[in-house]
């Protein structure tokens, strides 16, 4: 028996009895489509950590620049009232200290 027209074509001949079409594999028919461009680039020709050194340095300045008064005085108060908390509870557990509060 010979093989059908379909068969031979990869299914690119007419079906049904009014000889419509859909298509074959990826193209179901119907009207071209207009203003789809695609691009493509091989695989050997991309190079995706190009500049990334480059914008990584300059990011980094730019969000630290834009962040830096938001951070800067908050943590300048805290460490000195840490410092200053430290040391006050070095002098209030020395012997001086036990002294001037009189606990002892």
């Amino acid at each position: 028996m010979r093989p059908t027209q379909v068969l031979l074509g990869g299914g690119e001949g007419p079906i049904g009895k009014h000889g419509h079409f859909l298509g074959g594999w990826g193209n179901f028919g119907g009207l071209k489509q207009k203003g789809i461009v695609t691009y493509g680039l091989a695989p050997n020709k991309q190079n995706p950590f190009a500049g990334a050194g480059h914008d990584a340095i300059f990011n980094t300045w730019r969000r630290v620049r834009g962040q830096i008064l938001y951070v800067a005085p908050p943590f300048i108060f805290f460490y000195y009232a840490m410092s200053w908390a430290i040391e006050r509870n070095e002098y209030l557990n020395s012997k001086l200290g036990r002294q001037e509060v009189g606990d002892e």
